[in-house]
């Protein structure tokens, strides 16, 4: 993995109904040669939900380089 803080969020995306809800299971990082992503999961959905990998809001970046 990079030193580097996370590029993108993975999120568990449970639909239900009209309602989507989205948990934050993890974090990724563009791979050194930027042909892929190295992924760290802290949590795994195991109700069928979509992992959806996405670039963080500029308000989530400066709430994690409070960090």
């Amino acid at each position: 993995m990079s030193n580097n803080r996370p590029t993108h969020r993975v999120y568990a995306v449970t639909k239900t109904g009209e309602r989507n809800f989205w948990n934050a299971i993890g974090a990724a990082w563009v791979h050194s040669d930027g042909w892929g992503f190295n992924v760290k999961l802290d949590y795994l959905p195991l109700n069928g939900a979509e992992i959806v990998i996405r670039k963080p809001k500029s308000d989530e970046v400066d709430a994690t380089a409070a960090d």
